[in-house]
């Protein structure tokens, strides 16, 4: 495949990713980097890549939703994910790809799940769990909104809360992996004519999605967002294994 077509193809990944973003308030971001891997990028090449398209696309949601975010949450979060991130850095370069596939298809399965009926966490501990599960998790497998997801969500907070609230710990989140696999040298911009146009595709994405938002049937949306990562989930898993045996 030719740069231009891989640059069209995660282009339009993009675009349509952040608009289910946009309208869950999560999950885009797990297809995005499920498609990554599946088209063959290492680790050390996904995980730099997606996290700046990813800054960008929660960037524009927290910029759509601001008015609805919940600071102090955001703050606990930041406070767990900085030293998460910065002691998992200096392992970056040292992740199976192949791993990484079985691992991300595992943990979308298990968000398949239904949730277990137990008491939420205390505001504060479930904030800072999220803040640590992200700096461990998205060091390689990149995506962690789909899994730290359900930490926000709070009996008390209405959806744009959830969804603005996530989307800023995002910003946080993916601006931090952008500076740590700087610093152990992988560079986010060393592929600019895959970088420029998928940051523009999540934009519009994103405003797509916030346009939509309550305007699509909730059942169906459902049952897409689960087709497409049944899908994606076997086919990481088939990746990995048969990696793995090669």
């Amino acid at each position: 495949m030719s740069d231009l077509q891989l640059a069209l193809l995660l282009s339009l990944t993009g675009l349509f990713t952040s608009a289910l973003s946009g309208v869950a308030g999560l999950g885009g971001g797990t297809i995005l980097i499920g498609v990554i891997y599946a088209l063959g990028f290492a680790p050390i090449e996904a995980i730099p890549l997606f996290a700046a398209v990813q800054l960008i696309s929660n960037l524009t949601r927290t910029a759509a939703y601001v008015r609805h975010v919940e600071w102090r949450a955001a703050g606990w979060f930041l406070l767990a994910a900085i030293p998460a991130t910065a002691l998992l850095a200096p392992f970056a370069a040292q992740v199976n790809v192949h791993l990484i596939q079985l691992i991300l298809a595992a943990l979308i399965a298990i968000s398949l799940l239904p949730a277990p009926a137990a008491k939420p966490l205390p505001a504060r501990a479930a904030f800072m769990a999220a803040g640590a599960a992200n700096g461990a998790l998205g060091m390689f497998v990149g995506a962690t909104g789909l899994f730290v997801g359900r930490l926000f969500l709070r009996p008390e907070w209405p959806k744009q809360k959830v969804v603005a609230t996530l989307a800023l710990t995002q910003v946080f989140g993916h601006g931090l992996r952008v500076i740590a696999y700087g610093f152990v040298g992988f560079s986010a911009f060393v592929k600019p004519l895959l970088l420029v146009p998928l940051c523009a595709s999540v934009i519009v994405g994103t405003l797509l999605g916030r346009q939509l938002n309550g305007k699509l049937s909730e059942m169906a949306f459902r049952r897409l967002f689960q087709g497409i990562l049944i899908v994606l989930t076997l086919k990481l898993t088939y990746d990995g294994l048969t990696g793995l045996w090669n």
